[in-house]
């Protein structure tokens, strides 16, 4: 009961700073199914957990990097909420919990990457663990493709080291930030066969950045159109005014 009314109380709060701070854009190509799922984005800000849960009333299950877990406070109401610690070198423990409540009809959402996505809207490869759930668990993948204006995002090095790399914080507060969210994909098979598993992943990672260009090139097309929109009235509007005086001025206009 305190998870399900915490996690209401983050998913209000998020959906207020995504609607007053960004210009959010979601576009669908068929309803999320009911029943567990398996939801799949890229990673282009630290933002993007948050942002997912906006898609659906139901609770999702994000899995996230330990050591956001270890933030004092936002640690914790992170596990309040039910989202799923990933310990590097140890996903298994993650996917295993995630597994879990799959079997229990929950939604789970994942980031393929399995961290943020490279400068100029670049794509990292895809990790297994996504695939492995859904060969294992038999749920449906929704790919979701999310597109910002990179040039609004702050970048800020992090302490955390992975694969000899120094983790990125990408923080965004204003901007652009459109999310396409593509029709489910199912898989079967072994999912102990490598090469299925590399095949689903791909798959999957394909579709996603498909449908981030689609969020991109909805953003263009937006951005087009307010220009137009700004660019008729400035120029209509100094004959509205003109137009105006002469006929609060009781002068006929031919």
């Amino acid at each position: 009961m305190l998870q399900k009314a915490w996690y209401r109380l983050g998913r209000y709060i998020v959906s207020l700073f995504a609607r007053g701070g960004l210009e959010l854009s979601i576009d669908w190509k068929a309803p999320i199914p009911a029943g567990a799922v398996i939801l799949a984005a890229n990673h282009p800000c630290t933002f993007d957990p948050g942002f997912l849960t906006t898609l659906t009333p139901n609770q999702i299950s994000v899995l996230i990097r330990e050591s956001v877990f270890k933030i004092p406070i936002f640690g914790r109401s992170l596990r309040l909420c039910g989202h799923i610690p990933v310990i590097y070198g140890n996903g298994q423990q993650a996917l295993d919990e995630a597994e879990k409540l799959l079997k229990q009809g929950k939604t789970i959402a994942i980031f393929p990457e399995g961290r943020i996505s490279p400068l100029e809207g670049g794509f990292n490869k895809p990790h297994s663990g996504l695939a492995r759930l859904a060969l294992k668990s038999g749920a449906p993948v929704i790919p979701v493709g999310i597109h910002l204006d990179q040039k609004q995002i702050y970048r800020v090095e992090t302490n955390e080291r992975t694969d000899d790399d120094i983790e990125i914080g990408a923080f965004y507060f204003h901007g652009p930030y459109a999310i396409t969210v593509g029709k489910a994909m199912t898989f079967t098979g072994d999912v102990n066969d490598r090469q299925l598993v590399a095949q689903v992943s791909e798959q999957v990672m394909r579709r996603i950045i498909l449908l981030s260009r689609e969020s991109a090139l909805r953003v263009q097309t937006n951005r087009r159109l307010n220009w137009l929109k700004v660019s008729r009235w400035w120029l209509w509007s100094p004959v509205r005014l003109i137009h105006y005086w002469y006929a609060f001025e009781g002068v006929k206009i031919d």
